[in-house]
């Protein structure tokens, strides 16, 4: 009888310890720009996770530093595409701080005013795009609906759809347009009245609720050590928001109408939550001040400025509550009419660093779900 040899084919024991790492983009399609995350996995669980990011790094900071003070808000207005009349006001704001200048009380409400309608706008694309990131197509196609109501209001008093260039240091640009204020209180309410989508078409949902409900639970202190906020930071309980706790433009004359949405869970659906009921509150501030906009009697919008304009010798400090976070500028100048130094402190940067503490020990399957949660722009990380 022949004799019989028997061969045993598998893997050897040294490759069931080896981890496996996944690239996740830099194109994919669930990062709101071009980030690339580098993901260590085992099996199915996340062990480690290190976003990439500089690819889209344009070096505004330097730039900053070759463009006189009417120049830089060109600049400053683009890293977050979709909050852009809100970069323009943080830099404003800082070279108002360091001239000492008033600005007129009638720019002062139409700031807040545009402001808010612009964080409308920023949040309306988060509440469409990310329940399609997780399979759902339907809330894009009104949050897009709802977009286009409030840009034709936003385009017709700036001329621009997304970088509006409508603030100056002084004011803004120029008075509204005749009817402005009744068209644009058309656009708030029509808007209003529709944004029951949301409230029952998505958070009604029981698959998106199971797939965000106790997934990517930030904790506060979490939050603390890697900078985060806005409303990634309140979802987790962190109460902040410098609209109220350190009010500029109009906001302290609003502490009434401002409402700051809190939750305690810091998980996905928590974060949409806050960014749902920031929406609505947005609304009602912008409403707000289209009431006390036509109280106020005729004035100027902006102050006479010189041909060359000239910051004095110092540093200043100047910070808003951006739609995705706090936004820092730390302007320094040396008395020249371009910045010494113009260091951006940008919202997304930090909250995208808390992904390497977030996403380790979670399954892949909600890696996209925890990511759409994080409301960041790859603009915003990269400047």
């Amino acid at each position: 009888m022949t004799p019989t040899t028997r061969t045993t084919v598998g893997i050897g024991g040294a490759a069931e310890s080896t981890d496996m790492v996944l690239n996740i983009g830099p194109q994919h399609p669930s990062t709101h720009g071009v980030l690339r995350l580098k993901l260590v996995l085992d099996g199915e669980r996340i062990v480690r996770a290190e976003p990439v990011i500089g690819y889209m790094h344009r070096g505004a900071e330097k730039l900053f530093e070759a463009r006189d003070y009417r120049q830089i808000i060109v600049l400053a207005n683009r890293h977050d595409w979709l909050s852009a009349f809100s970069n323009e006001l943080g830099v404003v704001i800082a070279v108002e701080r360091m001239l000492g200048m008033e600005v007129p009380e009638r720019a002062v409400w139409t700031r807040t005013l545009l402001a808010e309608l612009n964080r409308v706008l920023n949040h309306l694309m988060f509440l469409g795009s990310y329940p399609l990131e997780l399979g759902g197509i339907t809330p894009v196609f009104y949050a897009f609906r709802e977009r286009e109501v409030l840009q034709n209001v936003m385009e017709e008093v700036s001329g621009g759809r997304m970088h509006y260039m409508f603030n100056r240091v002084g004011g803004l640009k120029e008075d509204l347009p005749a009817g402005w204020s009744a068209r644009a209180r058309a656009a708030v309410a029509a808007v209003r009245s529709r944004m029951d989508v949301f409230d029952d078409l998505v958070l009604g949902n029981e698959i998106f609720r199971g797939r965000t409900r106790g997934v990517g639970a930030l904790t506060p202190e979490a939050v603390h050590a890697y900078g985060v906020s806005g409303p990634i930071a309140r979802a987790s309980g962190v109460d902040f928001d410098l609209r109220r706790d350190e009010p500029y433009l109009a906001y302290g004359d609003l502490q009434d109408t401002l409402k700051v949405a809190i939750r305690s869970e810091g998980d996905c659906l928590a974060r949409f939550e806050v960014l749902l009921e920031q929406t609505h509150n947005a609304l009602d501030l912008a409403d707000a001040c289209l009431d006390r906009l036509a109280e106020l009697p005729p004035g100027p919008i902006n102050q006479r400025l010189p041909k060359v304009l000239k910051a004095p010798e110092g540093h200043t400090y100047a910070w808003t509550e951006n739609p995705l976070g706090i936004n820092g500028y730390y302007l320094v100048s040396k008395g020249e009419k371009t910045p010494y130094r113009l260091k951006l402190r940008s919202a997304s940067y930090n909250n995208i660093q808390v992904l390497t503490e977030l996403l380790p020990g979670t399954l892949v399957a909600d890696m996209v779900a925890i990511l759409g949660s994080m409301f960041f722009v790859v603009g915003d990380i990269d400047k």
